[in-house]
């Protein structure tokens, strides 16, 4: 039964450690994208669609 609480405890104690690593790699800015913004105007914008005929048919019967 104590290597129970043994376990749990080194277990809690990696997990702590894992997400200050977390904590820290946020705050240097480990994940910040730099790159994305700088090939934003390579990227095709979406298409708008055209409103479905459905709409255009109840607009037509509104009036």
């Amino acid at each position: 039964m104590s290597a129970i609480y043994i376990l749990l405890a080194i277990s809690i104690v990696v997990a702590l450690v894992f997400f200050a690593a977390f904590i820290y790699a946020v705050r240097k800015g480990q994940y910040d994208d730099s790159y994305t913004p700088s090939v934003r105007m390579l990227f095709e914008d979406e298409v708008v669609k055209a409103p479905s005929q459905k709409i255009k048919t109840e607009i037509k019967k509104s009036n």
